[in-house]
């Protein structure tokens, strides 16, 4: 933190303006276009942050091997692996958030669907349910159909999202001490949405 120094003499903390730092994101989604076309609408200036979102369609290990790779390519300051529980293993789930923690990297999962960060714009849900629920209380809190790899969903949840992110909250809370394949449901989605509006101008 820098300090500025005040009238009497003395210094004062002052925040670091993070919209004047420059920072590149890489996300790599399992999703081909659900997950990356929400994280490219954060309306984040080029001139701030670089965000590169890659929709890879890999189950969650390979996923974080190709973050590795990609990030053996270029530098990046922050690598996020956005992944879902859905029907893939424990172990390779679980193994998958180790791996990446191990690299540095950070991750936003879904248990068990990344559906279910939707849904929390909405709605308090802590019990586990079928992936095909997710889709029908979406149709009814949108009042239309929902579009699975949806370019508008984004600003069509915007003014619910600090909604979202206290219930994701809450709802990890539920959890102690956490085991993410088994915590149905639970997301950290959230975690990767407060670091990307630190950019949001």
């Amino acid at each position: 933190m820098s300090r500025r120094r005040t009238s009497s003499g003395g210094y004062s903390p002052r925040k670091v303006n993070t919209r004047e730092i420059r920072q590149r994101f890489l996300i790599v989604c399992e999703g081909e276009k659900t997950e990356p076309n929400y994280f490219r609408s954060f309306r984040v200036p080029k001139n701030v942050a670089e965000i590169d979102v890659k929709g890879l369609g890999e189950n969650p290990s390979k996923l974080v091997n190709s973050a590795k790779e990609l990030k053996q390519q270029e530098e990046y300051d922050q690598v996020w692996c956005v992944f879902d529980r859905d029907a893939w293993t424990p172990e390779d789930f679980n193994n998958a958030i180790k791996k990446a923690e191990s690299q540095g990297f950070k991750v936003a999962y879904s248990n068990e669907a990344f559906e279910l960060w939707y849904v929390l714009h909405f709605e308090f849900l802590n019990t586990g349910i079928p992936r095909s629920d997710y889709l029908q209380k979406l149709n009814l809190h949108l009042n239309r159909k929902y579009q699975k790899n949806s370019e508008t969903i984004y600003d069509e949840l915007f003014e619910k999202q600090a909604t979202a992110i206290r219930n994701a909250i809450n709802l990890l809370n539920q959890y102690n001490p956490p085991t993410p394949a088994k915590d149905n449901p639970s997301t950290t989605v959230h975690l990767l949405v407060q670091e990307l509006n630190k950019f949001v101008q």
